[in-house]
Order: C-alpha cells, then structure tokens, then sequence
C-alpha cells in the first residue's frame, strides 16, 4: 500500500518541525467527546505571533489498541482484519 502523497508532505513537515525545535505538545479538549486530549503541534509563526498546527495526538491508554498494521505477508491487508 503506498501512503499518500499529502500525508508524505505531512510528515515531512513534521519531521523538519522536529529537526528545526518547533514541536509542542498542546493539550486540547476532543471536540466530540469534550474529554482533554494531548496534540502534537508543529510550531510556526512572525513577529512574536505564533501559529500551531496539529499533525496527531497521542494516545491515551495503550496507543496499540486502535491501529491495525499492515500485514507482512499480505500486501493488500492488514493485521487482524476480518477475513473477506
């Protein structure tokens, strides 16, 4: 499965705000559940405004529980789906 192009471009950002010092970790409300959530943030900004853009928030509890990776000998799926 190939990612993206948009979410390359994403991650790329993110790993130059990582390289460059500007990442921060905000905590939030979820807007749905309205329960606090913690959001990593690429930092930018001028003239001692700042502006941040959250690319993902960290897991609360075990951060293995909602993901399914994909599936070494199944190019095409992932682990723990269902079969079809």
């Amino acid at each position: 499965m190939a990612i993206p192009g948009h979410v390359r471009a994403n991650f790329d950002t993110l790993l130059r705000a990582a390289a460059d010092g500007n990442l921060a970790l905000v905590e939030c409300v979820d807007a749905a559940t309205r329960e606090p959530c913690y959001v990593l943030c690429a930092v930018g900004g001028t003239d001692g405004e700042y502006d941040f853009t959250p690319f993902g928030h960290l897991a609360d509890g075990n951060p293995y529980d909602p993901y399914l990776p994909p599936n070494p000998d199944d190019p095409t799926g992932f682990m723990g789906s269902p079969a079809t």
